[in-house]
This record gives structure tokens, C-alpha cells and sequence, in this order.
């Protein structure tokens, strides 16, 4: 696995700055046959548009939910992803004591908006064959890794023939667990003190349903 990133020295104005200067690092995928950039909603789909655009790539999005410690829904205990992925922080939910009921509540209510939101925005349109293909897999910024591992291991288990993980921002922590699933993680900014992925952007104000549409549909 090879990782490219540079040190923090500025902010992103928004998602598409950041998707434009994340897909000067991506270059070398440009024109690739197969290719295919593969964006975590919301905030991910505006940033893969530009990714996508300047690599002349398919778009389509993978759907993934963070699930959140009930009462500090901030805080990652795992995630899920399209294809009954599952994955769990098993030491953070034994250090806060969470309880199976509790930890089943929260993937279920994860389950019902991730089916959700297929509907809205996939709309009937089949989910894209990945197999022997080069995927890129991006998202606005990746914290605690967990829910760009539950996409990687959902894109994993359709066996494409290179899997690149991308994002403008990166914390190095999460790096272990994208080293073992990713053929190359490509980044931006990869902050040693992330203080939240919004804490890079100028503007990080969530999209729209419409708007991640709008991006889907221009380059499907």
C-alpha cells in the first residue's frame, strides 16, 4: 500500500476545492478503463463529482451509516454499510458498558435510514458490478476509519481488481485499519490533532437529498 499525503497548512474552502485538489493526487488513475469513483453520502458524493470529473470517471455512491454511542451520537461504535457489512469498536462498546439490546437499537434505526436512503437516491437503479474493476472510494474526510471500513470491506466482497480509499483529510490513527483493505490511501491533509473533519473546511454545510442527485446524475 502506498499512502501520499501532505502536511496541514490550510483549510479547504469546501467540498469541491477539496475534491478538485484530491483529484490532482489522483491523476495517475485519469482515463483508466474500469475505473470507477465510488462516494460515501452526503458529503462525500460533492467531493467524488470533482474526483470523478477530473479523472473522466463514473460516479456512484456507496451508502454507509456511522453508528453512534447512544446519548454521544458523535462518537463512532462502529458502522454499516450496503450488503449487510457490519462493523463494531467491540473494546470502545465493553469500555462504555453498552449492552447487546443497546448496540442492536442503534443498528437497527442505522438499518432503516441506510434503506432509506437507498430508495431516495438510488431510486431503483441497480447497484454498479464491481468485480475486476479499479474503484476509487472517497469521502469528505475519514476520522476514526470505521465507516470507510465497513464501505471498503462492502467493496472488498465484490472483488475488485485495485481498491484506492481517497479523502481530502485523514487522521493518521485511522490508517491501520485502511492499510489492511485499501491498495492505496491517498489524502490531502493527514493532521496528527484532527478536531473533526468540519475543522478543515471554510464551508462544510450538509447537502441536500437534491443536491446529491444533481451530483450523482451529471456523472452516472
Amino acid at each position: 500500500m502506498h499512502i501520499h499525503a501532505s502536511k496541514p497548512m490550510f483549510r479547504f474552502r469546501d467540498r469541491a476545492h477539496a475534491g478538485q485538489l484530491l483529484a490532482q493526487r489522483l491523476r495517475h488513475y485519469a482515463d483508466r478503463e474500469g475505473i470507477l469513483v465510488l462516494a460515501l453520502p452526503r458529503g462525500g458524493v460533492a467531493v467524488g463529482y470533482e474526483v470523478a470529473r477530473a479523472l473522466r470517471a463514473p460516479l456512484d455512491m456507496l451508502i454507509v451509516r456511522k453508528l453512534g454511542v447512544p446519548g454521544h451520537e458523535e462518537l463512532a461504535m462502529g458502522a454499516i454499510a450496503w450488503g449487510g457489512v457490519q462493523v463494531l469498536d467491540e473494546a470502545l462498546i465493553n469500555t462504555l458498558g453498552l449492552s447487546e439490546a443497546e448496540v442492536a437499537r442503534v443498528i437497527a434505526q442505522e438499518q432503516a435510514e441506510l434503506s432509506r436512503r437507498e430508495q431516495v437516491f438510488r431510486a431503483g437503479r441497480p447497484f454498479p458490478a464491481l468485480a475486476g474493476r479499479i474503484v476509487i472510494l472517497v469521502d469528505d474526510g475519514i476520522a476514526t476509519g470505521a465507516t470507510m471500513e465497513a464501505a471498503a470491506r462492502a467493496v472488498r466482497a465484490h472483488a475488485p481488481a485495485h481498491l484506492c480509499i481517497a479523502a481530502p483529510v485523514v487522521a493518521p490513527q485511522a490508517l491501520a485499519s485502511l492499510h489492511a483493505l485499501a491498495d492505496e490511501v491517498v489524502a490531502v491533509l493527514m493532521p496528527m490533532v484532527l478536531r473533526g473533519i468540519g475543522a478543515w473546511y471554510e464551508d462544510f454545510s450538509q447537502l441536500s437529498d437534491e443536491e446529491v442527485l444533481a451530483y450523482l446524475q451529471a456523472r452516472s
